[in-house]
């Protein structure tokens, strides 16, 4: 069930997100947190979390302030927002990932969660678009393939840092399945 707080966070990322586009197919950019909130719910994810989901890009990509998401959707999406999002924007994009994927490795299972369902769909983006673009796609990119294999590969192992083998969540072996079809290529 949607509940009148999704509804909410839909319009409001709908809204701060109007007119972007995605780096290589030009889709509405709005699709992606869309569909990162979508992974998350299809994965009992609690309505927080979910919300998380959708307002992930909201500070790096938008206007948008941690401080509204708090006073519109509760102190606890706004610390998993702030938890996934990037605060140097500025750096290089090395130090930036970096400094990424060493937050993930000490976060919450639900950011940790949500880093799953952003990378998940950024790959599964990646993955189709390099079949319609081929190897010209890489050029939307601030960094090319190969860094980005580095990136996710590092990205996934921080994901399941702390995690016991057998209890990872069901979004954690979908991220490996797509990692590994993407370190093949």
């Amino acid at each position: 069930m949607i509940t009148n707080q999704i509804m909410r966070a839909i319009t409001y990322a709908t809204t701060k997100h109007d007119g972007q586009r995605r780096k290589v197919d030009q889709t509405p950019y709005i699709a992606h947190p869309y569909r990162v909130a979508m992974l998350l719910k299809d994965h009992h994810c609690d309505n927080d979390v979910v919300i998380a989901g959708l307002l992930h890009d909201i500070v790096e990509d938008t206007e948008g302030t941690l401080e509204e998401i708090d006073v519109l959707f509760g102190k606890k999406v706004s610390i998993l927002v702030g938890s996934v999002t990037e605060k140097e924007k500025s750096l290089p994009w090395e130090e930036r990932k970096q400094q990424s994927i060493n937050k993930i490795s000490e976060a919450s299972l639900n950011v940790k969660l949500i880093t799953c369902a952003d990378k998940i769909d950024n790959l599964h983006s990646m993955l189709d678009n390099e079949v319609v673009y081929g190897s010209s796609m890489w050029h939307a990119f601030d960094r090319g393939k190969s860094d980005q294999q580095w990136y996710y590969k590092n990205m996934y192992q921080s994901v399941i840092t702390g995690i016991d083998p057998k209890a990872f969540h069901p979004l954690m072996y979908l991220f490996k399945s797509l990692l590994d079809s993407f370190l093949q290529e």
